[in-house]
Order: C-alpha cells, then sequence, then structure tokens
C-alpha cells in the first residue's frame, strides 16, 4: 500500500530545494552558538559573499576634519593578527563586509572615519576570522592534486576514504572489502580510465540509494510523516528537494560525506511534509528531529561540487 500523503490543499508540486550555494536564514532562538547577523535582502542577491551592515553613522556626529575619501589597502591589528582589508568608499549609508577571493572589503560612506570603520570590523571579528579561514581552506583544497584515476587512489566515501585496487579479470566485477576499505575493481586488461570512472559511480550510485533507504524510514518516523518515492539526483547545485506530492530527491554524490550531514539533508527534505516553506517554524521541526542541523548545514556549505571527484 502506498503510503499517504499529509492533504495540503490543492496538489500543488511546490518543489523545495535544498541548494548547494543559498544560505537558508535560521531564527536566532534556534541557534546553539551566537549567530552571524543576517544578510539585507538586496547584499544576499548582489554579493558572491555574506555582507554585514552596521547601523549608520549620523554625518553630523563627524567633524570635517577626519573625513577620508580615498581607496587603498589597510591594514588592522586584531587579537596579535594582522588583518588587511581593502576600502571603498561609497554612497551607501552603511558599512558593508565583503568576503571574496581577494581577502575582506569594506564598503563605507565617504563620511565615515577611519575610526568608527575599525570599531565596526573589532564588532565583527568573529565573522570576519571565521569566513577568511573558510575561503582559505576552499582555496587550499582547490589547490591539490585532482584525483588520478588510477590502482591505489583514494576515493572520498561517508566522510571518509576508500582505496581503489584495480584487478585485471576477464569478467568485470566491483566487491568492497570493509574490513579494509578497500573497493576492489575488476576490469578487462584493455579497459580505459572511463570503464574504471562508470564502475565506480555505479558502486557509489548504488550504496547511496541503499543509505538513503535506509535512513529516510528513520526520520519519517520521527516527524511522523509518509513520503511517496525517493529517487536518485545528480543536479549540479541541489542537494535534494520535495514536493507537496512526498516525491523525495536526493543527490547521489552525498554518499561522499559523513553521516551526519546526509541524515541531515534528510531530515530537511522531509520536514518540508509539515512545512512547506523555510519559517521558522520549519526549522523548529528540523531541529526537533535533529538539534545539530546548524552544525551539519554550516559543513555542508563548505562542501563544493568542484572538491569531489569528476567523473
Amino acid at each position: 500500500m502506498k503510503p499517504s500523503i499529509p492533504s495540503i490543499g490543492k496538489a500543488i508540486q511546490l518543489a523545495l530545494q535544498l541548494d548547494l550555494f543559498s544560505d537558508f536564514l535560521v531564527p536566532d532562538r534556534l541557534r546553539s552558538t551566537p549567530s552571524v547577523p543576517k544578510l539585507p535582502p538586496q547584499a544576499d542577491k548582489k554579493q558572491p559573499d555574506t555582507a554585514l551592515p552596521v547601523t549608520p553613522v549620523s554625518s553630523t556626529s563627524v567633524p570635517p576634519s577626519t573625513f577620508v575619501n580615498t581607496s587603498n589597502k589597510r591594514r588592522i591589528l586584531i587579537n596579535d593578527y594582522l588583518l588587511e582589508y581593502d576600502l571603498q568608499r561609497s554612497k551607501r549609508r552603511s558599512i558593508g563586509f565583503l568576503i571574496n577571493e581577494d581577502g575582506l572589503r569594506i564598503t563605507a560612506p565617504r563620511w565615515v572615519t577611519i575610526a568608527d570603520i575599525e570599531q565596526a570590523i573589532r564588532e565583527k571579528q568573529a565573522w570576519i576570522l571565521r569566513k577568511l579561514t573558510e575561503r582559505r581552506e576552499r582555496t587550499q583544497r582547490q589547490l591539490e592534486p585532482k584525483m588520478q584515476w588510477k590502482d591505489g587512489a583514494k576515493l572520498p566515501f561517508m566522510g571518509g576514504e576508500v582505496t581503489l585496487r584495480i584487478a585485471p579479470a576477464s569478467v568485470s566485477g566491483t566487491h568492497f572489502q570493509a574490513d579494509e576499505n578497500m573497493l576492489v575493481i575488476n576490469l578487462p586488461v584493455d579497459a580505459g580510465e572511463q570503464q574504471l570512472k562508470d564502475r565506480v559511480q555505479a558502486w557509489l550510485q548504488q550504496e547511496a540509494r541503499r543509505v538513503f533507504n535506509e535512513r529516510l524510514p528513520v526520520f519519517a518516523e520521527k516527524l511522523n510523516v509518509r513520503y511517496h518515492s525517493m529517487a536518485l539526483s545528480a543536479a549540479a547545485t541541489r542537494w535534494g528537494s520535495c514536493t507537496s506530492q512526498g516525491k523525495i530527491r536526493l543527490n547521489w554524490r552525498l554518499i561522499h560525506f559523513s553521516p551526519m550531514i546526509i541524515d541531515y539533508v534528510i531530515a530537511h527534505e522531509l520536514a518540508h511534509l509539515r512545512e512547506m516553506n523555510h519559517s521558522p517554524r520549519f526549522w523548529a521541526t528540523v531541529q526537533s528531529v535533529f538539534p545539530d542541523f546548524e552544525l551539519a548545514r554550516n559543513k555542508l556549505k563548505q562542501h563544493a561540487s568542484a572538491d569531489l571527484p569528476a567523473f
């Protein structure tokens, strides 16, 4: 018997997607650690990274002699850390912070003093240093050698690694030796690299389907919801989606990540069967079955599709 789906009015094909790069707004009262100030909508649309607003300073309180109207590189010492930032003046009414590939960029009104800007930096220093660390780690991963498809290569799997072993054979076959964390691929001696990739991808998708089908019922029971079906996705920018009819799609490449991240995505999508939105009630629903959702969410955001093996 097919699981029944809660009635939600008209049968709308509403797909709520967990975007690879999007930053869902989580209510402050659900955060277990001090939260980062929310983005103004216009900054989120125009900037590649989070821009944090600072309360505007009244121009009448700033002596004309302290005005600085140039754009340049500046430095400030924060807790023994010499922070360099690019200061740009503009007509905007508040101080904006942006972390990009060049580091920290600050945009400020022309009438705001350097002292005010540096005070704003100190107020946001935790966020700034965290974002700079994340950017540096992401850049480092991109500089690391890409996976080479050969015997002995390491493949990310369930948050760890498995070693590929290529065994020449007349008949193709795939065997996972869990005790040694080794994936043995039997291939004809004249097989090419693409054949190896195809065999590995098929095994990963098989494992993804197995793991997803094991974890979905666990969280469905906790949430007291029923889903209609689960299908694997190969979307480039989405980890999962859910329709109002209970059709769940999960990106098979989640199998590269830890069980915590997989469980978070599953709990996130199933929670949409209770709340088809990203309201405070939705996040409260996620938290009710996955208390560490924000930690897993942040870890997932640190992953990029470019960091994963290319098939």
